[in-house]
């Protein structure tokens, strides 16, 4: 690329773009797919009229969808592994357990707090939402209570997790990019994110404890019933479980993590049903679980997964980092970074100026980790230059780029947990409130001081 671009040029494309994002997806209710291609249409008549080659053009949709090659594929393989958790009778039976063990009173706050648990135990919150969250969201959903609550109960506890958790990618990139040690940078976080735990427990427990849920001990009897009638659940039901946090404490890989998993449910259902034949687990991967319990709610929810369901979703994902692509690779994102960072004055503008670069960033491109990538390495130097330390810097991107990829309804994250749960991302995002309160709380903390971290000064 040797066009410059100015200013101007950028924050106009940016208008644009988000005008034409924003309108469709919010206003006429259109998923973002169609938007987006318009969006990347208009993109590249706008290149060319700057006399951008297609070569450049090419690279830039090759270097934006590269980035995404190994999401996608966990994508698929979460696809699969939902469907075979299904049939092994590992989400029915965490369901059962949970009618049993939650309070209808507590449902909503216990969401949160279990899946925030689980995610920092296996630091993803991808994982965290399509297992555990999937039954809570239909262990809630028969209870009556409101999907979007759930969903954002859910999806605020996966992220907190995935913030918190030492194995989690996004907490350790964000330490790398910032130059800090892992844990300094966890330890550092607790000083947004603990408040923002707090403040979401307080919140999710006055929404359920005056949620209409109409369910009854009697219909919750009836639906435990059913799932236990109808799926080989026992002490077995754990071991995929069990299987996926040993992985994580030993930091195999996600792919290794999710085919040996989809291994072992498959292993149980051959043993639970000798007689099923490869063809049937051939389909059971590809075209996901059937349920046919004959209670409308229940097959609603378990009718779900395999490789196909994720396929709109990648769809999309290449479209969303196609578009980032040509962002980067124009020059958009830089024009628009670069003023920003000269004009920085006071520690609160830095620290308000990196939060405001991964939520464009999210927006722009809708990809978690160059959220994190991009306004780290723009901020980088002004960070170096303050009297801040590195963790100030890390905890900034973490708690933009990090927690709000999933409110964008083009967002990787996004696009994952409405396909996911069932929950359009605006429906949920409001019902998000650990993800909504952490930058908050991160700009608070950036013009009042509290909990930010000064440079180490070595005595002589």
């Amino acid at each position: 690329m040797t066009k410059k671009i100015t200013f101007k040029e950028a924050l106009l494309i940016f208008i644009i773009m988000i005008t034409i994002l924003g309108t469709a997806v919010i206003k006429f209710n259109m998923s973002p797919t169609t938007p987006i291609i318009l969006t990347i249409a208009l993109l590249l008549v706008w290149g060319r009229f700057k006399k951008i080659t297609w070569d450049d053009i090419h690279k830039g949709i090759i270097e934006g969808v590269s980035t995404g090659i190994i999401p996608m594929l966990i994508f698929l393989l979460i696809g699969a592994l939902i469907a075979s958790w299904i049939a092994a009778g590992v989400i029915p039976a965490m369901m059962v357990v949970g009618f049993k063990l939650i309070n209808i009173n507590f449902f909503i706050p216990s969401t949160f707090i279990v899946c925030a648990i689980i995610g920092t135990s296996i630091g993803s919150a991808f994982t965290t939402a399509s297992t555990i969250g999937l039954a809570l969201m239909g262990m809630g959903t028969a209870l009556g209570f409101n999907p979007a609550l759930i969903a954002g109960a859910i999806i605020s506890g996966a992220v907190f997790g995935d913030k918190m958790s030492p194995l989690s990618d996004s907490t350790n990139l964000s330490a790398a990019i910032a130059g800090t040690d892992l844990f300094k940078h966890i330890r550092n976080l607790m000083w947004t994110t603990i408040p923002a735990f707090a403040l979401a427990t307080v919140l999710f427990f006055i929404l359920g404890r005056q949620t209409t849920a109409t369910a009854n001990l009697a219909e919750v009897t009836q639906l435990s019933t059913a799932l236990s009638s109808h799926f080989t659940i026992g002490w077995w039901s754990a071991l995929p479980i069990i299987l996926m946090v040993v992985f994580s404490i030993m930091k195999v890989p996600a792919i290794a993590t999710l085919l040996s998993n989809i291994a072992l449910s498959i292993g149980l259902l051959f043993i639970q049903n000798p007689a099923i034949r490869l063809s049937e687990i051939a389909d059971l991967i590809e075209n996901g679980f059937v349920s046919k319990i004959g209670v409308t709610e229940l097959d609603t929810l378990l009718t779900r997964g395999g490789l196909i369901s994720m396929l709109s979703s990648i769809s999309l994902i290449i479209l969303t980092l196609t578009l980032g692509g040509l962002l980067i690779n124009f020059g958009i994102i830089d024009a628009l970074m670069a003023p920003i960072t000269t004009k920085l004055t006071s520690n609160g503008s830095l620290i308000a100026a990196t939060v405001f670069g991964g939520i464009m960033t999210n927006i722009m491109i809708g990809e978690q980790y160059l959220a994190i990538i991009l306004p780290g390495k723009a901020m980088k130097p002004a960070f170096d230059k303050s009297n801040l330390a590195p963790t100030a810097l890390s905890r900034a991107l973490e708690d933009s780029g990090a927690v709000l990829n999933t409110l964008i309804p083009w967002g990787v994250s996004g696009v994952f947990m409405a396909q996911t749960l069932g929950v359009s991302t605006l429906a949920y995002l409001p019902f998000c409130f650990f993800n909504l309160l952490c930058p908050i709380l991160s700009v608070l903390s950036g013009f009042t001081g509290i909990g930010l971290s000064k440079k180490e000064t070595v005595s002589a």
